[in-house]
């Protein structure tokens, strides 16, 4: 015998938690698993724009460790820095232990049927919504949101095809460490550009540590921990005072992949909607589960007959914020002085610090075209790691 659930989401971590979280809060019978066990840790920088913040449907205070408010920008370890200030709380610094294990608590008082320490081994669609077969038994679902990851088990069952990747390194080293001055960053983060290939180094302030982490093209993987050892010895210290040091792969989609069935859709990683210029994921983690959640919604009151709307909103929502980041990577890739340049503006730390915090407006049907043909020239400019 199976299960009867309105909706089955598949992965905990930010975008499935906070779907759950609102279909549950809606009155909504939602299921919620996850293979891991929480709390767990997830390899992360572990920041949360201000603008990601907003589309939260509560608070994420209890667990930020740290709120960024100046940015600086460095290229290359010889150069100058330059800073962006805003107006306000730019980031919010957290770890995905704390931070997923939290959000998983708030689905869960919301209504949601949290099953971690759950494997899902397969999909299958069926008359009236979707087969969900796990280790423990099966789930019916009127509808599933695939949140686990660009390698879960969702992605694969929709066909989505795989994504273009980046990968990063991080570790983290203890507030008070010799060699370090870590009295800088405490409401300030640094972003090294021009040192890694299709990306950047950082350093992020924590509560009882700081993050030191690089991030490129895949292709640079073997390099990694050299590229995480020079940052490291730009700034003082050694790789090997850092500890927790883990690699992930940052997903990245092409156009075109599909994300939606008609009782089935990816948010988040799953759907490799990682900014490609700068690697965050949280702010597009937040924004599909919102949309998901609402075209989900909409299907459980009979006023959408399917998911088939879930492409065009989410196109409508990320084509602006796609183009200013590949636009953005393709001059900082090969023409990381005129960036440097650019970025001495006043006016352009002013434009940074706004979509820090406010993010891109929703595109109509020109702005999508446009933010479509500029992501496929960019992606050509810089050559087939970006393909």
């Amino acid at each position: 015998m199976s299960e009867r659930w309105d909706v089955v989401v598949v992965g905990a971590g930010p975008a499935g938690s906070t779907a759950a979280y609102r279909l549950a809060t809606a009155g909504a019978r939602v299921a919620l698993l996850d293979r891991a066990r929480f709390p767990r840790d997830k390899p992360c920088g572990g920041g949360v724009t201000e603008r990601g913040r907003r589309l939260l449907p509560f608070s994420i205070a209890p667990v930020v460790e740290a709120v960024v408010d100046h940015l600086d920008v460095r290229m290359g370890y010889a150069g100058a820095l330059r800073g962006v200030t805003s107006n306000g709380p730019a980031v919010f610094m957290t770890q995905r232990r704390r931070l997923d294990h939290y959000l998983v608590e708030r689905a869960a008082e919301a209504g949601a049927d949290v099953r971690d320490g759950l494997r899902v081994r397969g999909l299958e669609h069926t008359a009236d919504g979707v087969r969900v077969a796990t280790d423990a038994g099966t789930l019916q679902a009127t509808a599933v949101i695939g949140a686990d990851g660009a390698n879960g088990t969702t992605r694969a069952a929709l066909g989505a095809g795989e994504h273009s990747h980046a990968v990063a390194l991080e570790g983290n080293l203890r507030r008070g460490a010799a060699g370090f001055d870590d009295s800088a960053y405490v409401t300030r983060a640094l972003l090294e550009f021009d040192v890694v290939p299709g990306g950047y180094g950082w350093i992020f302030p924590k509560g009882d540590h700081v993050n030191f982490g690089v991030g490129g093209w895949l292709e640079e993987g073997p390099r990694m921990r050299s590229h995480l050892a020079g940052l490291c010895a730009a700034h003082g210290v050694s790789i090997d005072d850092l500890t927790a040091i883990r690699g992930h792969r940052l997903p990245i989609r092409r156009a075109g992949s599909p994300v939606a069935t008609p009782r089935a859709l990816l948010v988040g990683d799953a759907a490799g909607l990682v900014d490609p210029f700068s690697g965050d994921g949280m702010y597009e983690a937040f924004l599909s589960s919102r949309i998901a959640s609402e075209e989900v919604g909409a299907l459980l009151a009979g006023t959408r007959r399917d998911l088939s709307a879930y492409p065009g909103r989410l196109e409508e929502a990320l084509a602006a914020h796609r183009a200013a980041a590949w636009l953005a990577k393709t001059t900082i890739e090969r023409a990381p002085g005129v960036m440097y340049a650019i970025l001495g503006s006043a006016r352009m730390q002013r434009l940074v610090g706004r979509r820090i915090q406010d993010g891109a407006p929703v595109a109509g049907p020109t702005m999508r075209r446009i933010g479509t043909a500029a992501a496929r020239a960019a992606r050509r400019a810089l050559g087939p790691p970006a393909a």
